[in-house]
């Protein structure tokens, strides 16, 4: 994207975005769509052009939806099977498949994706939005928080000038060693799964039909391993790195096509990208001080047997986007911004617990407790389905409804119900409740009649009359009597609600 070399010093921005990546450019797109001013500062110069994060769900797809760039994306898309854990004679020990029909989300469960593909389309949908500013090629190096502002110490890597900029908040969105989490003196809660793996990128040279759509997690005590089905000719191997393994030599084109001869040769295809990772489970305590907040790898870090880092981040911004423009437009107090952590820290939490638990099949590398393993989940394979906690308590009333993301469902003339919703809160209600519930749509707010067959089958599902959606999609609260209705919108949209 250009780059708008020009340095306001003398704006005070409402949000500063540190990191460019696709957490924070989800954000930047957020807070930019609701006409927030917004500088967002990356150090690099492009875009990072080989793959990385290669898997969203449905959910993450609804967030791209409501910044309007799903028939970008789209074409670059390829609708996942899902994954099976099978041992070492390919017996299976985990299915877990998706369907590839549509989900609750109003889209697929699961899709691959080219990251570099992308973070050009969040970009490119960056330059659509006036009052967001992006500075490549610009690194931060102080944090300095006063009493109604942020004032951020920045290097212009160009021309080596030093420059502030200010910002009512500072996200950073700076990955797993975050700047603004060290300013912020947040320490990371460590959740015990750290294991070394090579990553093989590989372009195809032709088509391999034989390797299957499935993600594969090789449960192998010799040397665990996975496969996954990238868009196009991109495939993905990950080996877990052994004893005795040197991780300098490893990724050397001898041995790395040595590892991979059980799948292909050099007559296949050409390595795009070597490289050794460690997979980290953690999770940061403490993800706001005052002005200051962290989201995505800044935040949490979560092994890949899901394929939920990504998705996390994603999540953190929609959660955290609304109440940023809620508190900075006056609407509610800034302790709304607490329940960022208090609702995603335990959402979280749960997804990386569940990944540990998968890792730990994968990884098992003692060849006696493999065998029991094997035994025991074969004869009776684990049918996995993604977990979907509820967001831990916040802005919404609890129980067994509030606070879990809402479904999407079709509407009868074939449209999605978050179409034309925009980024306020909506209140659906029953056709007989809508004359008694005294509520209009105004700026904050829409109110659809649940006119539509699907809409009021949900309703009915969960035996109210009226339920009201966060703009993160998140259910707030619902009422089982119109004449609940009123107080309810007063609770959660007018801020009345205690944070």
């Amino acid at each position: 994207m250009k780059n708008d070399t020009a340095f306001d010093e003398d704006t005070l921005h409402d949000v500063a975005i540190i990191g460019l990546g696709p957490c924070g450019a989800s954000l930047a797109n957020l807070l930019g769509q609701q006409g927030l001013k917004v500088l967002v500062i990356e150090k690099e110069g492009d875009i990072y052009r080989l793959p990385r994060a290669i898997h969203f769900d449905g959910e993450c797809m609804r967030v791209f939806q409501s910044m309007g760039i799903v028939d970008m994306l789209y074409p670059h898309l390829l609708v996942s099977p899902g994954m099976k854990f099978v041992d070492a004679a390919g017996r299976v020990l985990i299915d877990y498949s998706r369907s590839r029909e549509l989900g609750p989300q109003g889209w697929h469960p699961s899709y691959r994706f080219h990251q570099p593909q992308l973070e050009e389309t969040l970009r490119k949908r960056l330059l659509d939005h006036k009052t967001v500013q992006v500075r490549l090629r610009h690194d931060v190096f102080s944090v300095e928080p006063r009493d109604d502002r942020v004032e951020l110490r920045v290097e212009d890597m160009a021309s080596g000038r030093l420059m502030t900029a200010r910002a009512r908040y500072v996200v950073g969105c700076d990955g797993a060693r975050s700047l603004v989490r060290r300013f912020m003196g947040t320490e990371l809660d460590d959740m015990n799964s750290h294991e070394r793996w090579l990553v093989l990128d590989v372009l195809l040279r032709r088509d391999r039909p034989d390797l299957g759509d499935h993600s594969i997690q090789y449960c192998d005590p010799a040397r665990p391993s996975t496969y996954v089905r990238g868009v196009g000719n991109r495939r993905r191997w990950e080996l877990m790195l052994m004893p005795g393994d040197d991780p300098v030599s490893i990724v050397r084109p001898e041995s790395v096509w040595a590892l991979l001869a059980r799948w292909i040769t050099p007559d296949d295809g050409v390595i795009e990208r070597p490289a050794v990772y460690t997979f980290h489970s953690v999770v940061a305590r403490g993800w706001r001080r005052d002005r200051m907040l962290i989201a995505g790898d800044a935040a949490h870090q979560t092994p890949p047997f899901m394929g939920q880092g990504m998705c996390a981040g994603i999540r953190d911004a929609f959660n955290l986007a609304w109440k940023l423009v809620a508190v900075v437009k006056g609407r509610f107090p800034p302790s709304l911004l607490d329940t960022y952590e208090s609702e995603r820290s335990p959402h979280v939490r749960e997804f990386i617990k569940t990944a540990v638990r998968l890792g730990g099949v994968i990884q098992t590398t003692d060849e006696a407790v493999a065998r029991e393993r094997d035994a025991r989940m074969s004869a009776n394979p684990e049918v996995f389905r993604t977990p979907q906690p509820a967001l831990g308590p916040g802005w919404h009333a609890g129980g067994d409804v509030a606070g879990r993301v809402a479904p999407q469902p079709l509407l009868d003339d074939g449209d999605r119900f978050d179409d034309g919703l925009g980024d306020r809160f909506a209140l659906v209600v029953a056709p007989d409740a809508l004359g008694a519930c005294a509520v209009s749509s105004h700026e904050q707010l829409v109110v659809r009649e649940a006119r539509d067959a699907a809409v009021r089958q949900w309703l009915n599902d969960l035996g109210c009359v009226a339920l009201l959606l966060r703009p993160d999609r998140h259910i707030a609260a619902v009422a089982t009597k119109a004449a609940d209705i009123k107080s309810l919108v007063q609770r959660y949209v007018a801020g009345e609600h205690a944070a």
